[in-house]
């Protein structure tokens, strides 16, 4: 709700003004009055904001990787690319591009999934890209991660096949603070690693179960560390590792092509006008829990990252109408203003949502499939989740709080290594001062209209006064002048 002044009652305020030397003043109150009228009229953004941080926006590429028909990419980049000094982020967005610049569409290159994680590194230790942290000496790397919960989920940015179509932009004043050089250790300095995880399903005999990571499809038998596999893990992160090839039609040929993750960050400079925010990714496999240290009951949490789904029975159709819904409980271990919040799900996913104990919806995640075969619409892919932007105040977390996740899959198919993870940004103060009034304007537009209101009648009334002050000077002025040219 904006309150505002039509340009017809401006222009029947300002069409009474008079044109006389006798009235000067009166024009001189009616221009005032006029101007207070405009001023009500503008927004509120326009009427009470100053200039914003300007917007910075970076574009880069990851180092290359080259896929064949099949082939999968599965690696971490360290020290790659990213805006220096103490910032915050505005946005983060990704996409597989080839060569030339194009995008590849999913039904070529899955994107499995990206992501980007921040940690500290010794001064003068060099780490190049293809560094194996398992070889880094403990004393020179410390990781960054976000605030929690998960521990094996540090990351700050990371999407999957929906990263085209799905927003990652923080609201003002809010922002994602890196740089803070009070939070580098000594001696240390920031930097980032970034994982790409790429399947190519050109001539794949079952592309879906390439994506997702069917063992049968890869042969794999053991994990990347040559550790035999569960006899009932069927599909998942530990059969499409790096260089493992998923099974092609016979006869089948493409030439092997270079290709790049194309990202973009857009940042401002950070200051006293930008609000940080955390990041938490809560996660649908999650067994923790509770266990008592020295400093009291502590959350012990167990983020398993993939699980499958289960095919509905012989009639197609299960009591629950062949939906897989899964539901936990989690302890908050902080509090806050939740700010922004998206899921990540794979091909089959219907939704996730996240839930006060009593059944109220905080925030939901539903997918976006694709209906063509263009980049961002590919058909039978999730190319989108929407994300939730809660009025800034409206959806406090409190600390200690118990909230509910809940993630959906389609269960008409059997799927392996599926993800119901949910990310959230949450801030630990509202907006001050002039940001509070923004704030106030949004939630509160009653009360912000009538004090509006009430300020323009008091300066009215000031306006009038005058007016009428100084048109009985000039009158009496006036009567004087004439008894003085008739002597």
């Amino acid at each position: 709700m904006k309150y505002t002044v039509s340009f017809e009652e401006i222009i029947w305020f300002d069409s009474s003004c008079r044109n006389d030397r006798e009235m000067a003043s009166y024009n001189q109150g009616c221009l005032i009055l006029v101007g207070i009228l405009v001023t009500l009229s503008l927004p509120y953004s326009h009427a009470f904001w100053g200039n914003e941080n300007k917007i910075q926006t970076a574009v880069f590429v990851s180092p290359k990787f080259v896929l064949g028909p099949g082939s999968v990419e599965n690696r971490f980049y360290y020290n790659v690319n990213f805006p220096k000094g103490h910032i915050a982020v505005k946005s983060f967005d990704a996409e597989v591009i080839d060569e030339a610049g194009n995008p590849i569409p999913l039904h070529e290159t899955y994107l499995h999934h990206w992501v980007v994680i921040r940690y500290y590194v010794r001064k003068g230790v060099e780490i190049s890209e293809f560094d194996n942290p398992r070889k880094f000496n403990e004393s020179d790397y410390i990781s960054g991660r976000n605030s929690g919960i998960c521990q094996n989920l540090g990351q700050f940015f990371g999407l999957g096949s929906e990263t085209r179509k799905t927003s990652t932009h923080v609201p003002n004043p809010y922002g994602i603070e890196v740089g803070n050089p009070a939070e580098i250790p000594s001696g240390f300095e920031e930097q980032w690693m970034l994982n790409v995880h790429a399947i190519d399903t050109r001539g794949a005999e079952d592309k879906l179960g390439c994506t997702e990571c069917r063992c049968d499809l890869y042969n794999i038998t053991v994990d990347e560390y040559g550790r035999p596999l569960r006899p009932d893990y069927k599909g998942g992160l530990l059969c499409c590792y790096d260089h493992t090839q998923c099974k092609v039609k016979h006869g089948f040929e493409a030439v092997r092509r270079t290709l790049y993750l194309r990202y973009t960050v857009k940042w401002v400079d950070m200051d006293r006008s930008v609000l940080p925010v955390k990041i938490y990714i809560f996660d649908i496999t999650d067994s923790w829990k509770r266990s008592r240290s020295s400093t009291g009951i502590i959350a012990e949490h167990e983020c398993k990252v993939e699980y499958d789904i289960e095919s509905c029975d012989a009639t197609g159709m299960g009591d629950d109408g062949c939906i897989d819904t899964r539901r936990i409980s989690l302890d908050m271990p902080f509090g806050g203003y939740l700010i922004y919040g998206v899921a990540h799900q794979h091909s089959g996913g219907t939704g996730s949502a996240l839930y006060r104990e009593d059944g109220q919806l905080m925030c939901s995640s539903l997918p976006t499939y694709g209906e063509g075969e263009e980049p961002g619409n590919e058909a039978g892919y999730i190319v989108g989740m929407t994300t939730c932007y809660p009025k800034p105040g409206t959806v406090e977390i409190s600390k200690g709080e118990t909230l509910i996740l809940e993630s959906n899959y389609s269960r008409i198919r059997h799927h392996t290594g599926v993800m119901g993870l949910f990310y959230i940004l949450v801030a630990d103060k509202l907006p001050k001062p002039m940001q509070a009034l923004h704030t106030v304007v949004q939630t509160q537009d009653s009360i912000m209209v009538v004090t509006i209101l009430w300020a323009a009648v008091a300066l009215i009334g000031v306006v009038a006064v005058i007016v009428v002050a100084v048109h009985y000077r000039l009158k009496s002025e006036g009567e004087d002048g004439y008894e003085a040219i008739g002597m």
